[in-house]
């Protein structure tokens, strides 16, 4: 009875992340995520998810095609996103009712977000949503178990999968890295990643995004000294502090709010996205930052604070809103197009706590935002930023702990793929699969 594979979505792009193991009559499918630039481009809305059906998204080419899967699709004992972030999880809105009797099982974060996702756009999905701890495990049938392991990424609770089958184990790396020094959270379990190694993994599929990178990933701590060279390092009297990252990266949020407390200033959250990822992260006691910030996420109420923002002072304040990546309908954007009652002036301080996403549809944003920025004379500091994701070593250390008989690149196609199978290959894998959306891998 082999181990059969189909690369649903995120192989020949980025984007769009998910794939179904077959084992006997039994499929287990991992990740359902959307294809941001796309869905981006559809519904020009990056601030949240908006309803849309699930035809239509597929059509647009921003949700995992499951025509690929149709004689499985009775077979399906389980849905498991690895994590939280939309490329992984934010087409279960529209997916999910395609297997309407199968449940989602996923870490307690994951669930929050999902639920919060689902109840502000007035989504229902048939599926049953089962939270699973970390270092748990949850028996999906007589002959499959689920285990996640938990390890680091800019998202809390992120897990690799596995899947314990009598034909062997399933490892599904898809966004981690290894940060031996968290600023939130707990370092990766590599204990039980060492076991496993020892145990036997069948196949491996694992993350290429920054597999070309010849390096290790640096800790969040490294990003959390850079916010604190750029915001306490920088006289910032007399103006304007601004900052931008990524709504779901609850650690370095974390390490913003510490600055602005150290600058005495009053903190202000500004946009949906923003207090979606947050509530989600105080409903499990994550985090307090209520007590710490003003959270606002309606426009209505972001006008009247950033009224009083500039009737106050803008140094009395720090600003954390929506728009890393140039979104036009996100705050800073608006901002800039003066759309609010707020006056850039020059030397106002504004820091992108983020990377570009390299898409061309965020480039062309990012540009046209900062192009516009400029022409006020305000300061810009860019890529105050450590990335969430593996780099070329941390993917070794990963291949030497677990020794897999074969391994897929995943997350990422062409290029990005072949530099992972160029490292496994070079560390002797004989067995390395570069696979595309729809393709199928049997493993005997």
């Amino acid at each position: 009875m082999p181990i059969e594979i189909c690369t649903i979505g995120g192989y020949t792009q980025t984007g769009g992340n998910s794939v179904a193991i077959k084992v006997g009559d039994e499929v287990v499918i991992l990740d359902m995520g959307l294809n941001m630039e796309n869905y981006i481009r559809y519904t020009e809305d990056r601030e949240d998810i908006s309803a849309k059906s699930y035809k239509e998204l597929l059509k647009a080419g921003a949700v995992p095609d499951y025509n690929f899967i149709n004689d499985w699709k009775d077979k399906v004992l389980a849905i498991v996103p690895s994590h939280a972030h939309l490329d992984h999880c934010g087409a279960i809105p529209f997916a999910a009712g395609l297997f309407p009797n199968v449940p989602i099982i996923c870490t307690p974060y994951t669930i929050e977000v999902l639920k919060g996702t689902l109840e502000d756009d007035r989504i229902k999905i048939p599926n049953q949503l089962i939270p699973l701890n970390a270092n748990s495990t949850y028996q999906l049938s007589k002959n499959i178990t689920l285990e996640f392991i938990h390890v680091t990424h800019s998202i809390p609770h992120t897990v690799i999968v596995v899947l314990h089958t009598p034909e062997g184990k399933v490892m599904y790396a898809n966004d981690y890295k290894f940060d031996r020094q968290p600023t939130l959270g707990k370092v990766p379990n590599f204990e039980r990643l060492e076991e496993l190694g020892k145990e036997g993994i069948k196949v491996l599929i694992i993350e290429c995004l920054y597999a070309e990178e010849h390096r290790k990933m640096p800790s969040e701590s490294v990003a959390k000294q850079m916010l604190k060279e750029v915001m306490l390092g920088t006289n910032s009297q007399g103006k304007a502090m601004i900052v931008t990252t990524f709504s779901s990266h609850i650690a370095r949020l974390k390490s913003i709010i510490e600055m602005g407390k150290k600058l005495n200033r009053k903190i202000v959250f500004l946009g949906r996205s923003l207090a979606k990822y947050i509530k989600a992260a105080e409903d499990l006691g994550l985090v307090n930052f209520k007590q710490e910030v003003e959270i606002v996420s309606y426009r209505d109420k972001i006008e009247k604070v950033l009224r009083k923002i500039m009737k106050e002072g803008k140094d009395k304040y720090l600003i954390v809103c929506t728009g890393h990546q140039g979104e036009p309908k996100a705050i800073l954007s608006r901002m800039a197009r003066e759309e609010h009652d707020f006056r850039f002036e020059e030397g106002d301080i504004i820091v992108f706590s983020c990377s570009v996403i390299p898409v061309q549809l965020n480039r062309d944003n990012r540009n046209r935002l900062e192009s516009n920025l400029h022409s006020k004379n305000v300061r810009i500091f860019k890529d105050v930023h450590v990335s969430g994701h593996a780099a070329r070593e941390d993917h070794r250390e990963l291949l030497e702990l677990i020794k897999p008989q074969a391994v897929i690149p995943a997350h990422a196609g062409g290029e990005k793929a072949k530099e992972l199978a160029d490292l496994a290959t070079k560390m002797g894998f004989k067995k390395v699969f570069l696979m595309e959306d729809g393709k199928k891998v049997v493993l005997k």
